[in-house]
């Protein structure tokens, strides 16, 4: 039953981000907003180390970053390289956490260069597939200047949010864990509402 529970929180953060995807993101790539990547990423390392500090086991981050993927897919129009990006991040953070997010330990320093490495390395490798792997053509014709201009001036732009927001949402996920366990059968009711809502409301957005 309990990991069924764990599925089902894993199941909730994925959503979240998701719908953000779907909705934020929408509205942000329609208008052609600069560095659109940047808010959202923001947003996908706040739910991350959120889901980290309630389940801090290595690969929670790769699942929530598929159930996001998966959220997407079945709310909006299928862009692979915008689901290539959601999972590079939610893998690339899924690495740098368990190493350096070990236990419930609340260490500024530590959570902070999880999320600074996690926005580099998933903008980079986002930006090293869709190029070279995918051979993505509006990514070939930009080139070598785009890829590094993504990885380094993006991707600062991701990490320096990502150095305040993974200790934050870690914080928020151990003291929420702590505080659901409390109250196991009210919070696993509450999550599963809160579910419902998410994929009625993407639907809706989408």
């Amino acid at each position: 039953m309990r990991n069924f529970k764990n599925w089902v929180w894993l199941l909730l953060f994925g959503s979240l981000w998701g719908l953000v995807e779907v909705v934020v993101g929408g509205a942000l790539l329609k208008d052609n907003m600069p560095y659109a990547s940047v808010m959202l990423a923001a947003w996908a390392f706040l739910v991350l180390a959120v889901g980290r500090g309630v389940l801090n086991k290595p690969g929670t981050s790769t699942l929530i970053a598929v159930f996001a993927v998966l959220f997407k897919l079945a709310n909006a129009a299928p862009f692979f390289c915008h689901l290539l990006g959601i999972f590079s991040l939610g893998l690339v953070f899924d690495i740098f956490s368990t190493l350096l997010m070990r236990g419930k330990r609340k260490v500024f320093y530590r959570n902070s260069l999880s999320g600074a490495l996690s926005a580099y390395g998933g903008y980079a490798l986002f930006a090293l597939v869709i190029t070279y792997l995918v051979r993505y053509e509006y990514w070939i014709a930009g080139g070598l200047p785009k890829v590094l201009h993504h990885i380094f001036v993006s991707g600062s732009f991701a990490a320096l949010l990502a150095v305040m927001v993974v200790p934050l949402g870690f914080w928020i996920g151990v003291n929420g864990g702590v505080l659901a366990e409390r109250r196991p059968r009210w919070t696993y009711a509450g999550t599963v509402a809160a579910l419902v809502f998410l994929w009625t409301l993407g639907k809706v957005a989408g």
